[in-house]
């Protein structure tokens, strides 16, 4: 059976633009009124593009030093400035090649020229789940008001629901031990760092909105994280029983049941 073709994929920013290799140096660049290169791939597809300031093979010496692409697109998100949104890419590194990292990230691959081919789905920068989780987090900031209305509903019970349920998601480390290792063996890792931000970020935004008050709103950002941690590995938390119980935890099954409508 022939190998499947290895496809490789390079993030942009929004607008198209390569981010630059380094953000510090960018940052003190852009802090002199320097200008900081790039090159914008939306302007490319179907084109040979060279690097237009090629650093040394393959060191951070610039503050854009290379293209640098990738072959496990869950792990993309690590070399973005704001981590989302972006534009995804599939390319075709050319001529020489390097990854400095070595076995601890062989996913990376650094050129100085390549190919885009095609503009692609950027949800693909969550891994193959990403659609499914985009659509939960667009859901987040209504699940959030939600919650913090069960909250000032009923806050006897629901304390009570959510209290059980945060020790329990503590004893097991579901969050962090089991989505935190399963992201990193998928190579998911990126994908979890950044999904974890942008849920927190929108379940902080609306509950603080709804009124809720900061213990509700520990127990809610806590919630949200859960969720899209389940979300994005529920194909890597499954095998057993106690899995299972993991990645239900993670989900948030328990308080689904045991809320008030």
């Amino acid at each position: 059976m022939a190998a499947r073709p290895t496809t490789y994929y390079i993030a942009t920013r929004p607008d198209g633009t390569v981010p630059p290799t380094c953000y510090d140096q960018a940052r003190q660049a852009t802090a002199r009124g320097e200008t900081v290169p790039t090159i914008n791939l939306a302007d490319r597809i179907g084109q040979i593009v060279n690097h237009p300031s090629p650093g040394q093979r393959w060191h951070t010496d610039k503050v854009f030093s290379y293209f640098h692409t990738y072959t496990a697109p869950g792990e993309i998100l690590e070399t973005i400035e704001e981590g989302w949104p972006i534009r995804l890419w599939i390319a075709e590194p050319l001529g020489e090649t390097g990854n400095p990292a070595g076995s601890r990230h062989p996913y990376w691959l650094m050129t100085h020229q390549l190919r885009v081919v095609q503009e692609t789905e950027a949800w693909r920068a969550f891994g193959h789940r990403g659609a499914r989780v985009l659509a939960v987090l667009a859901q987040l900031p209504d699940a959030a008001r939600q919650w913090a209305t069960e909250w000032a509903t009923d806050p006897h019970d629901t304390r009570r629901a959510y209290a059980a349920w945060t020790q329990r998601v503590h004893v097991t480390h579901a969050l962090d031990w089991w989505a935190y290792f399963r992201a990193q063996y998928s190579r998911r890792a990126a994908a979890r760092t950044v999904a974890d931000q942008l849920a927190d970020t929108a379940a902080t935004q609306a509950a603080t909105a709804a009124g809720a008050d900061p213990e509700a709103l520990a127990a809610i950002r806590l919630r949200a994280r859960c969720l899209i941690a389940g979300e994005l590995l529920h194909d890597r938390i499954h095998t057993g029983d106690y899995e299972k119980e993991i990645r239900a935890l993670l989900l948030g099954t328990q308080l689904n049941a045991s809320v008030p409508a």
